[in-house]
């Protein structure tokens, strides 16, 4: 976005104030820019090394440490103790409750429910269910008698007649002498005012206003909006246009130095890696390869190997020793009954009879010697 802008901006038509800002501020952004563009190259690189080699396998191993510290002993105890949570109170508990609280349980609702319940609903549904409808029926018509009817035969026959009454002598005698008189001393009086005195009052002043309000305008118009718009036209635009150039040429300035920063710091960083390499790395390898490896095969086979064979033969003598000196002073150990004769030759071969020759045979009939 910003490269399609910039080349945006290149078709446009420069002038020569943009074309004097532009050379001194790229100047001024690249000498300042690439120090700065170096110092967070090596910043981020110097973080990353710290965090991948030092920080995340430190965190690793504090993680694992408290883990093994401060989760594991908890884990351990709260294992053990749901463990014996587990057969000292579940196992007890369920035992309890399969056959001990639930017989105890099912017998009391038997219980309740043959002495308790089947006789109240009994009561209620055949005893209390028709005297209660009874009772009502009575206290209903008893209600009505004595409160419902003398009450609507008062207002039926006296009361509404009597309202009737009234309010025909109120409207006659109140009502139509009110609305006369009101016409006659409220009304027609203000209707002639609001016609031959305030409407004619208000158009004048309507009109003074609008004048007076003309000639506001007109004041407020020349004392204030003309000089702000020439102030707006001829001083603040051009101020406007002439920051917006150089603060535009100033990011273009950065974002150029920085592009040309990093391919400077990309730049010294490979020349400073080839650097290590060829004088650190590579003749390290080079010793490592060449001296170190066939040194090390050196010592292992001319060193390391007869050192431990001869430390096995000094073993074995001194173990051969120790059993022989054991025998002449203790004599041999017992062997017990069943002990078979001790294998002669090879100890992993079993001791096979003389070979078959032509002179003899392996078969007891056929057995004879030719001389």
């Amino acid at each position: 976005m910003d490269r399609m802008d910039m080349d945006k901006r290149r078709g446009e038509p420069e002038g020569c104030l943009v074309a004097a800002i532009r050379l001194p501020v790229r100047i001024v952004a690249l000498v300042v820019v690439v120090p700065v563009r170096l110092v967070w190259d090596a910043l981020v690189v110097s973080g990353r090394f710290l965090y991948e080699k030092a920080l995340v396998p430190l965190g690793r191993g504090l993680g694992l440490l408290l883990g093994a510290v401060l989760v594991w002993p908890f884990v351990m105890l709260g294992r053990a103790l749901a463990w014996l949570c587990h057969v000292l109170i579940a196992i007890p508990a369920r035992w309890l409750y399969a056959h001990v609280l639930t017989p105890l349980g099912h017998g009391l609702v038997w219980l309740t429910r043959t002495l308790i319940v089947v006789p109240a609903v009994w009561l209620y549904s055949q005893v209390l269910v028709p005297l209660g409808r009874a009772v009502l029926t009575g206290l209903r018509w008893l209600g009505l008698a004595l409160f419902v009817w003398p009450w609507v035969a008062l207002w039926r026959y006296v009361l509404t007649p009597l309202g009737h009454g009234l309010a025909w002598l109120g409207r006659v005698l109140v009502v139509i002498p009110l609305t006369w008189l009101g016409r006659v001393l409220v009304v027609i009086p203000l209707t002639w005012l609001w016609t031959y005195v305030l409407a004619p009052v208000g158009r004048a002043l309507a009109l003074a206003a609008a004048g007076l309000g003309r000639g506001l305008a007109t004041l407020l118009r020349w004392v204030f909006v003309v000089p702000l718009v020439a102030l707006w036209r001829y001083v603040l635009v051009p101020v406007g246009r002439a920051l917006r150039i150089v603060g535009r040429e100033t990011w273009d300035a950065l974002v150029i130095a920085w592009r040309i920063a990093g391919r400077i710091s990309r730049a010294v960083g490979r020349f400073l890696g080839r650097l290590l390499r060829w004088t650190f790395v590579e003749p390290a390898r080079w010793t490592y390869r060449t001296v170190l490896t066939p040194l090390g095969h050196a010592v292992r086979d001319h060193v390391w190997r007869p050192a431990a064979r001869i430390g096995r033969e000094v073993r074995a003598s001194v173990r051969q020793a120790r059993a022989e000196v054991r025998r002449a002073l203790f004599g041999a150990p017992k062997r017990p009954a069943h002990a078979t004769e001790p294998l002669v030759g090879d100890r992993r071969e079993p001791h096979s009879a003389q070979a078959r020759t032509l002179g003899s045979s392996t078969t007891p009939l056929t057995k004879t010697d030719i001389h």
